[in-house]
């Protein structure tokens, strides 16, 4: 376990973070680059997505905190500024979508998938600089969030709306993704960001809706049958998408379980970990191909998508070794082993730096897939390795205590 670490924290500190400073950091217009080829071919030009800043926001406020290097927090703050000066829309609240190269508005739908990485990456530049400003922007996106997003009627929160806040007719958060007006995908990640906020801050109204969040897992998402996720809904609840995505079941996982702990209740937290070592035991037994790489996408009637993508693989790194945790049992650890060997053999762009968006099933890259764009940013690979480090850092330091306790 220790030689994992010391992968995971060679790749950070050698690859990931350096990419990001040296290849992004817009010093013409502002910001970061919009997009950055395979091959490292920039587009000046390019249109600069919210999650794309957020997450270079997270990513850094958090490299800070773990390593006081004041050039992580330097490039923090250039994201949090950004942000805020560009993003943050004045007059009717929350933040834009997609910007244009220059930093106007050209996408002004509100989705709360992006307010709520926005409330993410707020939450751990807060705990980074200290800055009050920061929580207090992160708060009113969650006042803006609950006072139009939240469907009061049957619970959760309704996907995309227009700038001024009216329900958009089209709320689909990309291209790929049926119409509906409710998803894992949003939920998954409101849950991750109230209770990164409830880590950092205590704040009724979070707490409130943490819990109902994690409920709302329970009770609708997570199919009780097969163990994976469900992905769409209509407002009722009622299931509308048969799709299985693995990546999103091992992350989902361990983002759950780590949401109940710090919601804090017993109850609760048992019956998270209980769920999740089913979803995990469903993603091993499914989605591992033999060489340790989790295939894309299946139907109940088998595979459909033997692609892998670089953000699955990444959670499936932590959610096995979350599963490990949870058991005791050695093949989960292995899995996270294997799934990083297989990201360094295969993901890792070892010529050019950083990470492949995808491979093929023989491992073959994608070279038509960009390093940097809306959806592709230093979250998913640079959190797995901080993730790995903080769960083998705190898993020593309980056999070491457990070694002098039996002294």
């Amino acid at each position: 376990m220790q030689g994992l670490r010391q992968k995971v924290e060679t790749e950070l500190l050698s690859d990931i973070l350096p990419f990001w400073i040296n290849n992004t950091i817009d010093d013409q217009y502002g910001g970061f680059r919009g997009q950055v080829a395979n091959d490292l071919t920039i587009d000046p030009h390019a249109p600069k997505g919210l999650i794309l800043n957020a997450r270079i926001l997270w990513t850094f406020s958090k490299a800070f905190s773990v390593y006081r290097n004041p050039a992580y927090l330097a490039t923090a703050r250039r994201a949090h500024d950004y942000l805020t000066r560009y993003f943050w829309d004045r007059e009717f609240g929350g933040v834009y979508w997609m910007l244009d190269f220059e930093g106007r508005p050209i996408d002004t739908k509100k989705r709360i998938y992006g307010q709520a990485f926005t409330v993410y990456a707020l939450a751990e530049y807060l705990h980074a600089s200290g800055d009050p400003e920061a929580l207090a922007m992160a708060l009113r996106l969650v006042e803006q969030i609950e006072s139009t997003g939240h469907d009061d009627l049957h619970g959760g929160y309704f996907e995309t709306y227009e700038r001024d806040w009216k329900l958009a007719v089209d709320q689909r958060l990309s291209d790929v993704d049926p119409d509906e007006k409710k998803s894992m995908n949003t939920h998954l990640h409101l849950l991750e960001a109230y209770a990164a906020l409830l880590h950092f801050h205590e704040d009724e109204t979070v707490r409130l809706r943490l819990g109902e969040l994690i409920k709302i897992f329970l009770d609708h998402i997570i199919d009780s049958t097969t163990h994976h996720f469900i992905l769409f809904f209509d407002e009722e609840w009622r299931s509308r998408s048969t799709k299985i995505s693995f990546g999103h079941d091992i992350e989902g996982s361990w983002l759950l379980c780590e949401a109940a702990a710090i919601l804090g209740y017993p109850a609760v937290l048992a019956r998270v970990r209980e769920a999740a070592v089913k979803m995990a035991q469903a993603v091993f037994e499914q989605g591992l191909d033999s060489d340790g790489g989790l295939l894309y996408e299946a139907q109940p009637a088998g595979i459909i998508d033997t692609h892998k993508h670089w953000w699955p693989q990444a959670e499936a790194v932590v959610g096995f070794l979350n599963a490990y945790h949870l058991t005791g049992q050695r093949r989960f650890l292995e899995g996270a082993e294997r799934s990083w060997a297989f990201i360094d053999k295969y993901i890792v762009d070892h010529k050019n730096g950083e990470w492949f968006w995808m491979v093929s099933r023989e491992g073959v890259p994608d070279a038509t897939q960009d390093k940097v764009g809306p959806w592709k940013c230093p979250y998913h690979n640079s959190r797995t390795c901080f993730e790995v480090m903080e769960r083998l850092d705190a898993g020593q330091a309980s056999q070491a205590e457990a070694m002098q306790q039996a002294r």
